[in-house]
């Protein structure tokens, strides 16, 4: 069984190169985790620019490879087997990947297997909690993604309970962000603001909570567009404008609404686990909130430091570890990207 698995992220705007050890009783060790983002060449865009992402990742795909291994202290001859990122994301990012893995694999006659990005982001929990339980429900909140998934076994059955139906979280974080003139990316700056701010000083509204909606899908633009207009109309009274009450309210609006639903889902379904991950996963009310809301429930809580839960090589090397470690079947040479890969479809 392959035990040295390298991984290749590139779904959007980081290029990842992940290592891992899988020992004998099917534990996942990291070993090196080097990611080259380009988040600075599309910020004066306001968001990613996919052409500039692809070329991005051609530049830094080598260099990066090359740290990850002087990292480890291993040689690309040590590695027994590839997992590279298969979708979803953008279509032209994601061939940069694949094309790597696929010529690593070629040179070096070894297995590969395409992954599933957002598995990968529940995956990566394993390197810094160990395994998962046989069933558990994880919270993936991201830029691009905002779902509640059961997982029944992470390297083959993942049901997708519900997801955003507009805007991810993390792409209102951004446009809140560029309304309050906060720098891009939106998280960071906001969730610092917020800091200072009062989460109670404006009701913004929980789209998605009403008796008629469905349990566990979500909605952030009504809240987007919320917030947009609060702030217009305190321009137009010739108020200044509370930033870091507004940052606040609106987080706050954020977090009550995925814990919230996450902590349904998990009664409704007998789960006595929940992880959170993705690049929201690192905001602090969210972990808070999160945090209380599960003790109070009985849920056990698992959310990777901030590192793992951003976009990174480890997770696919984590999650092609699994796939390995369960027997799955490995990926022809000729497989392509999937930029819509369904989060049901784990390995291809």
């Amino acid at each position: 069984m392959p035990r040295i698995i390298m991984g290749i992220e590139s779904s959007c705007d980081e290029t990842g190169v992940g290592l891992v050890r899988l020992h004998d009783d099917d534990t996942v060790e990291l070993l090196a985790d080097e990611v080259a983002s380009s988040v600075d060449q599309h910020a004066r865009f306001g968001g990613v620019v996919p052409e500039v992402a692809s070329r991005a990742h051609l530049e830094a795909m080598v260099p990066t490879v090359e740290r990850a291994f002087d990292k480890a202290g291993l040689k690309l001859s040590d590695v027994d087997a590839i997992a590279v990122t298969a979708g979803p994301g953008l279509a032209g990012a994601l061939l940069v990947g694949v094309a790597a893995a696929k010529a690593y694999a070629a040179a070096l006659d070894i297995p590969l297997y395409g992954v599933n990005h957002l598995a990968g982001h529940i995956a990566v929990d394993t390197l810094q909690h160990g395994p998962l339980p046989e069933r558990c429900l994880a919270l993936l909140v991201s830029g691009g993604h905002t779902q509640l998934l059961l997982v029944d076994d992470i390297a083959s059955e993942i049901t997708e309970l519900g997801s955003t139906v507009d805007d991810a979280a993390g792409e209102a974080y951004d446009k809140v962000a560029r309304v309050l003139g906060l720098p891009y990316p939106g998280g960071p700056p906001i969730d610092k603001a917020a800091k200072n701010g009062d989460g109670a000083a404006i009701a913004f509204p929980r789209g998605m909570t009403g008796p008629r909606d469905a349990k566990f899908d979500f909605s952030f633009s009504g809240l987007k567009t919320a917030v947009a207009r609060w702030v217009e109309s305190a321009e137009r009274r010739g108020e200044d404008i509370p930033v870091d009450d507004v940052a606040a309210s609106f987080q706050e609006a954020v977090a009550d609404v995925l814990t919230m639903k996450a902590i349904r889902a998990a009664k409704e379904h007998g789960v006595d686990t929940l992880v959170i991950s993705g690049g929201v996963a690192a905001n602090s009310r969210l972990s808070e909130l999160a945090a209380e809301r599960c003790a109070e429930a009985g849920i056990t809580l698992r959310v990777p430091r901030p590192r793992l839960c951003t976009d990174n090589g480890a997770m696919i090397a984590a999650l092609g570890a699994h796939v390995v470690a369960a027997g799955r079947p490995r990926a022809s040479l000729d497989f392509s990207a999937n930029p819509a890969l369904p989060v049901q479809i784990v390995s291809i």
